[in-house]
């Protein structure tokens, strides 16, 4: 049921402690996420050694979900088993959580007043930043052939061009990893901890999915729809948070239209503004439908419904698989897979990142030559290039942490645009 513990496994008010700290400080995507935890867990407290980390950073990339949320839980469960993980895990969702929470309903309330937009103006103009720094790292890391970047540029333009599922484009680059990849010879390690049991395996599966039937008999056709949506998000989402950013836009805007592309891209940007893993824009999503269909309270439940179907998994993900991390990681073609489908996530992350800059940066976006969706260049925001190059220039030259870049883009924005 647990893990191998290292030699002085911390007690449980000093794993709350220090797990907390980290999801109060949790700002800035991903990278930035990993890099605290490295800073915590390796270098301070010296709970994980370098190689433990770098190969549970690698099994957590193998899954879907977020990837910086699946690190902590795994570290938890290093160190104290699955009340390890539960602690990990949940300490880094529940800040960014109940800001969200508030933020969503401070948005539904008066996103539409112009002081809101302005301010939110230079917000928006720091996560295209953040985006494109993201993208460029991972390319860095993911392109490294002739076949990494013809997958990045095939995912892209079957996104940008044919509009084709996202689930789709990341089977058909792991099938193509598999099928190309070496299977030589490996000698396979043993798990390295007794494996987790089939009734805890059941249990964590039948409460991630407990919600589906109940709303289903008692009627709550939007919660339902709401949980079987981010139900299937879950599973199909794999390559990390700005991939599942890309599938639930695709989804959310272009095929539930419960949101407009305007709406979407202001949630993206507050998620940017809170502690803890950037997926928890599903719980601002999750919650503006709701607050759409039926005020407050639906808000609300909404949002908590998103937050169960979208986390709850990761908890099942990390304790199924964590006692076989090496044995996964030593398969080649299970590597090859994980390969393909970084690779094929740059082109993902690319067409996000012109699909959110087009919406910013253009008072008009629609369809264009060739049935494509592009901006009208006639409705330039002027007004949002020198807020980009501010965000540029404190995240990139001075190195600036994003809480301290999204207040200055966001005077800027007030300064350039008074009201």
């Amino acid at each position: 049921m647990g893990a191998a513990a290292p030699l002085s496994a911390p007690d449980y008010p000093t794993l709350i402690r220090v797990f907390g700290r980290m999801g109060l400080l949790s700002f800035g995507g991903p990278a930035a996420q990993i890099a605290l935890m490295h800073r915590v867990l390796v270098e301070e407290r010296g709970w994980l050694g370098e190689r433990q980390f770098l190969s549970s950073l690698s099994f957590c990339m193998l899954l879907p979900g977020p990837e910086a949320m699946q690190l902590a839980t795994y570290a938890g469960w290093r160190l104290r088993g699955i009340p390890g993980g539960l602690i990990g895990g949940g300490l880094f969702v529940l800040p960014g959580a109940l800001v969200i929470a508030f933020l969503a309903l401070l948005y539904a309330q008066f996103g539409a007043r112009p002081e809101t937009e302005t301010l939110l103006l230079g917000i928006k103009a720091t996560v295209i930043v953040i985006v494109v720094q993201a993208l460029m790292r991972l390319s860095q890391k993911a392109l490294n052939g002739g076949a990494a970047y013809a997958l990045a540029l095939l995912s892209f333009l079957a996104l940008f061009a044919f509009d084709l599922p996202f689930p789709l484009i990341i089977c058909a680059a792991a099938f193509w990893g598999f099928a190309t990849s070496r299977a030589e010879a490996e000698v396979i390690p043993p798990a390295t901890s007794k494996p987790t049991s089939k009734a805890t395996l059941l249990f964590w599966a039948v409460l991630w999915l407990a919600p589906l039937p109940l709303l289903w008999l008692t009627g709550q056709t939007l919660l339902f729809d709401i949980a079987t949506f981010f139900a299937k998000l879950a599973v199909v989402t794999f390559g990390g948070a700005y991939a599942v950013l890309a599938y639930m836009a695709q989804e959310v805007v272009q095929q539930r239209d419960w949101l407009t592309a305007a709406q979407m891209v202001d949630a993206l940007g507050l998620a940017e503004t809170t502690p803890g893993p950037l997926i928890l824009v599903t719980q601002f999503v999750g919650q503006l439908v709701g607050h759409f269909q039926g005020g407050i309270t639906l808000a609300l439940i909404a949002g908590a419904v998103t937050l169960w179907m979208t986390f709850v998994p990761c908890f099942l993900w990390i304790f199924a698989g964590a006692p076989y991390v090496d044995t996964l990681l030593a398969r080649p073609r299970l590597r090859g897979a994980l390969e393909a489908i970084t690779a094929a996530v740059v082109g993902v992350i690319l067409n996000l990142s012109l699909w959110f800059a087009f919406h910013v940066l253009f008072a008009q976006v629609g369809p264009g030559a060739f049935g494509l969706t592009l901006p009208d260049p006639t409705s330039l925001r002027w007004q949002v290039l020198p807020l980009i190059a501010l965000a540029a220039l404190l995240l990139g030259q001075f190195k600036r942490g994003v809480p301290l870049t999204l207040l200055a883009t966001s005077a800027a924005a007030w300064a350039v645009n008074p009201l």
